[in-house]
């Protein structure tokens, strides 16, 4: 049996001392395997692996880090959010563990509602399929309003955010990658336009999530996506089409991002395209031959 892996993305990318505090919360639970930190974002995304109780028993010890040491109040960045501990997947390695994934997220979300008092709110397979993007329009003050109304209400957890800590978005999902194209020169508009032309909302890649974002400490903008099916869009052909809406613009793409793992299917398909290679993929890979 493989393990479950989590992707909780939290609030803060400044402070090194609360962000080691996490990592330490985690990692006294389950494998902590990678933390991508962003100063812009003002965001840290922590990729984990572990049994489901394992999982469960690191990410409560990680939201409740974040939320005695992280005050949305004086938060800053530019990625959306509605919470400290802002959303927090878990992802089944195989398809055939989804099951699992989602009981662990129902049981995770169920401990965070009680013992933590925070609103939980469901996500993705366990949540209708809505994604986080559903929560965060507006942000914490918004979603408030949406509760008192109403409109929406939490799924375990008392019906007001956390002053300081706000609210927390749990759910189970299939692996994505999370990737971040930077653009020099590019004024944040531009960023919007090229994100709008890739995303699948507006008629772009399928699976495709994205948004155009200002990157002050870089002196650069960004095109900033979650792909949720790369074997339907891949990574390559994603870079390619932002590099010729960039150059329309008279834009230069600076570099890409990768926000903790990706699957190795999704390496394999890029390089074999790039290389040319026919008929590659990941059972012409030694490491995973070997492995499976």
């Amino acid at each position: 049996m493989l393990p479950l892996e989590a992707v909780p993305n939290f609030s803060e990318g400044r402070d090194a001392a609360i962000i080691a505090a996490i990592g330490e919360a985690i990692s006294a639970h389950a494998a902590l395997l990678d933390v991508h930190t962003d100063v812009d974002h003002n965001r840290s995304v922590f990729t984990l692996v572990g049994d489901e109780s394992q999982i469960v028993e690191a990410l409560v010890a990680a939201i409740a880090c974040a939320r005695d040491r992280i005050d949305l109040r004086a938060h800053a960045g530019v990625h959306p959010r509605i919470g400290a501990a802002d959303v927090v997947p878990i992802v089944p390695v195989r398809p055939e563990d989804a099951s699992r994934a989602q009981e662990t997220a129902r049981v995770l979300a169920q401990r965070v509602g009680e013992e933590l008092a925070l609103p939980v709110f469901l996500y993705a397979d366990v949540g209708e399929g809505r994604g986080p993007a559903f929560f965060r329009l507006g942000g914490p003050d918004e979603l408030q309003q949406r509760i008192d109304s109403g409109e929406l209400s939490p799924d375990f957890g008392p019906p007001r955010l956390d002053p300081a800590a706000g609210g927390v978005i749990i759910g189970s999902r299939r692996p994505l990658i999370a990737f971040n194209v930077n653009l020099a020169g590019a004024k944040v508009d531009a960023a919007r336009e090229i994100a709008r032309v890739v995303r699948e909302r507006d008629g772009g890649f399928p699976g495709v999530r994205a948004l155009g974002l200002d990157l002050p400490s870089a002196g650069q903008a960004q095109v900033s996506m979650n792909v949720e099916d790369w074997e339907a869009s891949a990574l390559h052909e994603i870079v390619n089409a932002i590099e010729r809406e960039a150059e329309a613009r008279g834009v230069q793409v600076t570099g890409a991002e990768l926000v903790g793992l990706m699957p190795a299917g999704a390496a394999s398909a890029a390089a074999g395209a790039m290389l040319r290679i026919d008929g590659f993929d990941a059972s012409r890979l030694l490491e995973l031959r070997l492995l499976g």
